[in-house]
């Protein structure tokens, strides 16, 4: 992959899954190809492999068959060590069900990705709050999860997702768990930030509205 502008390539994957001598075949030479920049939302119905091919993108799982180049590096051909470090520092995560850790304050929260790749943390506080600021949070600092509605700690966690400077932001399905009004708020922040620290988007959704707001829509295919 020499073209600097593709930031994903996905050729010909494919996913099983075993229980005992019963073989599931969740995904088929699936190929994607995702550009710099891009916002890209993923679409399909429930049950046909979208968080799974998030995870194979992001290198949380590995498929059964094809390749995935992320940045021209080939996922298959790293490390389990390489592999968690491309995902600390290139890779930010937005899931459904937030992951917000309840004993930690919201900055707090945020500055855990600094914290895990043992990065020197002066400075890394302003931009924990700086952050939180973008997303309309910055009243909000020292209030811990429980404290906070679930459109305000997705607005946290989008944050902790943008604390290490990724230049891909993977979210699965993280409007979910929200209403309608806070879903399409959650989406325009994560539109409007991506765009400015020019940002690729991977987004899972199932939400019509979610998709349109995207660059562009995928259309899983259907597993026969």
């Amino acid at each position: 992959m020499s073209n600097p502008q593709v930031v994903i390539e996905a050729a010909g994957l494919g996913k099983v899954y075993w229980d005992g001598d019963r073989m599931l075949q969740v995904m088929k030479n699936i190929s994607l190809t995702v550009k710099k920049g891009e916002m890209v939302a993923v679409v399909g119905p429930s049950g046909c492999g979208k968080t799974t091919l998030l995870n194979i993108l992001s290198g949380l799982d590995k498929a059964s068959e094809g390749s995935v180049h992320l940045e021209g590096r080939e996922l298959g051909r790293l490390s389990e060590k390489e592999k968690a470090l491309i995902r600390n520092e290139r890779i930010g995560f937005v899931f459904q069900f937030y992951h917000l850790l309840p004993e930690f304050t919201a900055l707090e929260n945020v500055m855990l990705p600094a914290r895990m790749a043992k990065k020197d943390l002066a400075g890394k506080e302003e931009r924990a709050k700086f952050l939180l600021d973008r997303v309309g949070m910055s009243g909000r600092l020292t209030h811990y999860p429980g404290e906070l509605s679930g459109g305000e700690q997705q607005r946290v966690a989008l944050a902790r997702a943008l604390m290490n400077e990724p230049s891909i932001l993977f979210c699965d399905e993280p409007t979910g768990n929200l209403d309608p009004e806070t879903a399409s708020e959650v989406t325009g922040l994560i539109k409007n930030l991506s765009a400015q620290e020019n940002k690729t988007v991977i987004i899972v959704t199932h939400d019509t509205d979610v998709a349109k707001m995207a660059t562009r829509t995928w259309r899983m295919p259907v597993q026969s």
